[in-house]
């Protein structure tokens, strides 16, 4: 059987227990690590847990599967994620495989918290998101505004944006691979910062009202950690704020922000005068 375990957002003491005694057991334990990252090293992992890990890459999971399910068929395989198991398509993709793998290999899932829940930490609503949009890092010739739309299209309904940002783990350098060399870039996390200074960027190319810098969002670090930031402000006022190491996400607040989420998030706000000035002229009263 393949078990596709949830580790949660943090350290490796939020698997759950069921997850964790199957992970002691299993004949193998595989870790995807590049759709998200733990806290901690492997190092950490393999110490708590008492077994060896292997990493699966990207190109092991979408290239290299059958490595993962080899003998799944008949022995307990850990395939670890963090977060939640179905967050990413991923891991749909790999559950799809041990139904048409011959012969099929059952799976098992054990869920945990993920940023798609944790973000509720910030006051806002969670009934009250949109769609979840992902933000790209950009670059001088390529600046793709597909999320614009979308965050549009939530907009109109007066929810809130989840933003999903850019991870770069194990991406071959484009210049060595030309001379057919393998060489990876250094791993890169793009910041709530960023992703704040891209929207408004955006928004001076499109012109349609939906990521000015006046918007009201709130940019949050390390999600159930110790360690956790919260920020409230102006996209304008976010892209100027350092939250510190990864991982990051933005919200960006729906029009139809309540009155009881409003008092909860001011108390994280960069300039709380301004963000009460702002909520009352564009967002008190609009639901």
């Amino acid at each position: 059987m393949l078990h596709i375990i949830g580790l949660g957002l943090a350290d490796e003491k939020d698997i759950s227990v069921k997850g964790l005694e199957i992970v002691k057991k299993a004949e193998r334990v595989y870790l995807e690590a590049y759709t998200a990252v733990l806290l901690v090293d492997q190092s950490v992992l393999e110490a708590y847990y008492g077994r060896p890990i292997i990493i699966a890459d990207r190109e092991m999971v979408e290239s290299s599967s059958d490595d993962i399910l080899a003998d799944a068929d008949t022995k307990d395989i850990a395939f670890l994620v963090v977060g939640d198991p179905f967050s990413a398509t991923t891991h749909t993709d790999l559950a799809l495989r041990c139904r048409q793998h011959d012969p099929p290999i059952k799976t098992r899932t054990l869920p945990n918290a993920s940023i798609l829940t944790a973000v509720g930490a910030t006051g806002l609503s969670l009934y009250a998101f949109g769609q979840t949009v992902s933000m790209v890092f950009f670059t001088d010739n390529w600046k793709p505004d597909s999320f614009y739309d979308r965050v549009k299209d939530n907009l109109k309904l007066g929810l809130h944006t989840l933003v999903l940002l850019d991870i770069k783990v194990k991406e071959p350098n484009l210049q060595a691979l030309a001379r057919g060399r393998i060489v990876y870039e250094p791993p890169r996390f793009m910041t709530a910062a960023q992703c704040a200074e891209q929207m408004v960027e955006t928004e001076e190319t499109r012109q349609e009202g939906v990521c000015g810098k006046d918007k009201l969002a709130v940019g949050v670090a390390r999600l159930g950690s110790d360690g956790e930031k919260i920020v409230a402000g102006t996209l304008e006022e976010l892209s100027s704020v350092d939250l510190g190491t990864p991982l990051h996400s933005l919200v960006l607040c729906g029009t139809n922000m309540h009155e009881m989420e409003w008092e909860y998030v001011r108390e994280f706000a960069v300039d709380q005068n301004k963000f009460d000035e702002i909520w009352k002229r564009d967002y008190a009263g609009k639901s």
